[in-house]
């Protein structure tokens, strides 16, 4: 038995990854996205954790916005950072783009991201029309 599926690239305006990758795809009612901290050019953005998370945060409510949804469909979120101490900031800044009820949601600390500069990248699912 095999199910039929429609996957759907959503358009954004965020930098086109030399990588083989879409910033965003939807399939039956999920939106499926990853974010990191980068910045119209492609370029990791200074500010230090801080600054990483609003950036990741704030393409990530850019591609929700492209989809026609906004961060109350975000369904799980999952943290990576590079360093425990981190975690502490992200969620402060995290605190300012959700609200209750919060996206299930779990945080890891790992070696290093793709970008060696890179200190925070977000996997997210969300819930689309």
């Amino acid at each position: 038995m095999t199910t039929h599926s429609t996957k759907q690239t959503i358009k954004t305006s965020l930098y086109a990854s030399k990588a083989p990758l879409e910033w965003a795809i939807t399939s039956n009612g999920t939106l499926y996205t990853a974010q990191i901290p980068i910045d119209e050019n492609g370029d990791v953005v200074a500010g230090g954790i801080e600054g990483q998370t609003r950036q990741t945060l704030d393409n990530l409510k850019h591609t929700l916005e492209c989809a026609n949804v906004g961060m109350d469909s975000v369904l799980q979120v999952m943290i990576y950072v590079t360093d425990r101490d981190y975690l502490k900031t992200v969620n402060q800044v995290y605190a300012e783009y959700f609200e209750a009820p919060y996206p299930n949601r779990a945080a890891l600390v790992i070696a290093g991201l793709a970008r060696e500069e890179m200190l925070v990248e977000l996997v997210v699912y969300a819930a689309v029309p």
